[in-house]
């Protein structure tokens, strides 16, 4: 039977996997940057380990995608998610070899790098773990799921101490479950891996305290592994947000659910919010202590960049301060000035769509003291105008600019004084974990809320939403992750409860979008998460000038 794949033809064999059918088609590759890691069929992941013909028919989702099949390497995050599926795989396999008793708990990323707590690992040696994890990739295990009773998974997950995993599974309505399992070693992703562990061809590991980090390939290099760089401003706020989980007592997606079910996450949302609201307290303190006039704030895509300094301007005020919010969006250049990139597409995320030599040239002559006019730019006609809007600084006057790429050092006048520019950085790390081996991505939460928001508040589908995702996320990696570390305050934005909050708007909407649609894969995706969360019916608890109130509506600054 005749397939396509990557436009090319072939024929496919009862049985024959899709692995082996790229292999003899010549489409396999040693470089990791070339090599197949999973395959795309009618908007869906399949594993290369499925076999297209069953009972001498192609089957349904080959069938139904006319026999076309995409495959998907490091570059496509479809792909690089399975490879580190597989990662955590042989990551936890080590261990369990080696330390049995050992609880390792996969924490957070940082920048390449996955982040392993590991406890109860009597003699933990960095160089056997390398070594096993070595052997364990040589060994080319294949990786092939097996159905089990819902009810014997949870009996094994509770005797091996993974009490998240089992909780989550005891909600289940199905009476089966599909796990990976060598040996006696069985886990469970939420999604494809790679076909065997031999895929795992670029890592390193380096040491970490109360553990290890795990260096995964570079994201635009991929046959070379990346190089992490020191985060500690990053981390210490991860830290803060695992603290806050303790302090609620909700430290994963099970421990949710049953404050849901408790009623006790109107509580949750009240100690949460006067977190936050502490913590703009401190920022302001800070930014006062200092006696800076302008305050650079910056964040990725649906960090909350815009209540925030909101929030933080009310803080100013207790101070008697008077703050004066600016957004960077009026510094644009006129969209006929702009120039697509190399790729012949516009990149809106790019420094250069900024007049950086008229923002620096503003913030200057305004920490002089003197009058500018600022610019309005006006975006359904991708023009800047000029309609008399005068500015000038009082001696207690602080500027609050708000932007993506706000804390770029490019933006920063040369003449002044360091000391007078705060730069706070804000984004949502969620500490939340579905079990301790899957994380919650703090990049999923961010999806989630910008699809909330462009639907409820701008009436976009959730397909316009995804379909700019991932030129939002290389605009990211390029532009505004490369200086977080400079910042003077990391603020996390995340709330623990929000999930909960957030499935109400959107969950019956997803769930409207189907295989057949272009999507499908990454609303899958959401999906999957949200299915293990309960749905909360509390927005009358969440005050208006919450920062989830940006995303589903009813946010105070937007009156």
């Amino acid at each position: 039977m005749q397939l396509t794949i990557d436009h090319t033809q072939g024929s496919v064999r009862e049985g024959q996997t899709l692995r082996e059918l790229v292999v003899e088609m010549g489409l396999d590759d040693s470089l990791l940057s070339k090599r197949p890691l999973a395959a795309k069929i009618g908007g869906e992941v399949f594993t290369l380990n499925y076999a297209p013909v069953r009972d001498g028919q192609l089957r349904t989702a080959i069938s139904s995608a006319g026999g076309q099949v995409g495959l998907l390497r490091y570059a496509d995050p479809a792909g690089k998610d399975a490879y580190v599926r597989t990662v955590q795989f042989v990551i936890f396999l080590a261990i369990w070899r080696l330390w049995p008793e050992a609880r390792a708990k996969m924490t957070c990323m940082l920048g390449p790098g996955i982040y392993i707590e590991v406890q109860k690992a009597e003699s933990f040696s960095l160089e056997r773990l390398k070594a096993e994890i070595a052997s364990i990739v040589a060994e080319d295990i294949p990786l092939l799921r097996q159905r089990v009773a819902t009810e014997d998974a949870i009996a094994y997950y509770e005797d091996r101490g993974c009490r998240g995993k089992a909780e989550l599974l005891k909600r289940r309505q199905e009476p089966w479950f599909d796990e990976y399992v060598y040996g006696e070693f069985r886990d469970h992703y939420y999604g494809e891996m790679a076909p065997s562990t031999g895929y795992v061809s670029v890592w390193d590991i380096r040491p970490a305290e109360g553990g290890f980090l795990f260096l995964c390939p570079d994201d635009l290099e991929p046959d070379r592994v990346g190089q992490y760089q020191h985060m500690p401003h990053f981390l210490s706020v991860f830290t803060e947000g695992k603290r806050w989980c303790e302090l609620m007592e909700c430290q994963t997606v099970s421990d949710l659910n049953r404050l849901v079910e408790d009623g006790e996450i109107r509580t949750l949302i009240r100690v949460n919010e006067a977190l936050h609201e502490k913590r703009y307290a401190q920022v302001a303190d800070m930014v006062c202590q200092r006696g800076a006039k302008v305050v650079m704030l910056a964040g990725p895509s649906s960090s909350g960049k815009t209540t925030s300094g909101n929030r933080l301007a009310t803080q100013l005020r207790v101070h008697g301060r008077k703050p004066i919010l600016l957004s960077l969006d009026d510094y644009y250049i006129d969209r006929s000035l702009m120039r697509p990139g190399p790729d012949g597409k516009m990149d809106y995320e790019h420094i250069d769509t900024i007049d950086t030599a008229l923002f620096r040239e503003h913030m200057a002559a305004l920490i002089r003291g003197e009058e500018i006019e600022l610019p309005t730019f006006v975006f359904h006609t991708g023009r800047r105008e000029w309609k008399g809007h005068k500015l000038r600084m009082k001696s207690d006057s602080v500027i609050i600019v708000e932007g993506l790429h706000a804390l770029n050092p490019v933006l920063r006048p040369a003449e002044v004084d360091d000391d007078l520019i705060f730069k706070l950085y804000i984004t949502p790390l969620l500490p939340l974990d579905l079990d301790d081996h899957n994380r919650i991505p703090s990049s999923y939460l961010r999806l989630l809320r910008r699809t909330v928001r462009d639907y409820e508040t701008r009436g976009a589908s959730v397909q316009h939403t995804m379909s700019m995702w991932d030129s939002v996320r290389r605009g990211e990696k390029l532009w505004i992750y490369p200086f977080q570390e400079d910042a003077d305050v990391i603020f996390n934005s995340s709330t623990l409860y929000e999930l909960a909050v957030l499935k109400k708007h959107i969950y019956p909407l997803l769930r409207s979008i189907g295989p057949g649609d272009e999507w499908y894969e990454e609303v899958l995706g959401i999906v999957k998460i949200l299915d293990l969360v309960l749905e909360a019916d509390v927005d009358d608890e969440i005050p208006p000038t919450s920062l989830v109130r940006e995303f589903i509506g009813g946010n105070a600054f937007y009156r």
